[in-house]
């Protein structure tokens, strides 16, 4: 059994399993929507999550008649929310480690709105 990431499936394989023709697989490579992985002969290798994303941008084109520059932005977008959830559940992870070793409770906890305090003091005549 391969890891998810491991690239393991030739050109010919893939285009057979997504029923495409190889030169769309070199067409979306080019295009910078995929990036498989190289032997040292050159030889194109494709991931489980390489295919995945392929079948992504097939139902994009095939279903939803996306174009290769809408597919470049989907997919962008798609990394950064991905980057994004990742970064949520690191900071949850953090907060319920500082509310376990007894921080203030979030009901008790200032929040400022403003970057800026004003503060008004009187003159001593």
């Amino acid at each position: 059994m391969h890891s998810y990431d491991e690239p393991v499936y030739l050109i010919s394989i893939v285009s057979s399993m997504l029923n495409i023709h190889p030169q769309t697989l070199r067409q979306y490579e080019r295009d910078g929507l995929i990036s498989p992985s190289r032997t040292s002969g050159r030889m194109r290798l494709y991931s489980q999550r390489d295919i995945d994303r392929m079948k992504m941008i097939l139902r994009l084109t095939r279903d939803l008649g996306v174009n290769i520059a809408g597919i470049d932005i989907i997919l962008r977008l798609k990394e950064q929310m991905e980057e994004m959830e990742y970064e949520i559940e690191n900071l949850k992870g953090q907060l319920q480690d500082a509310n376990a070793f007894g921080s203030v409770p979030k009901s008790k906890a200032i929040v400022k709105k403003s970057r800026y305090d004003i503060i008004i003091f009187e003159e001593d005549n």
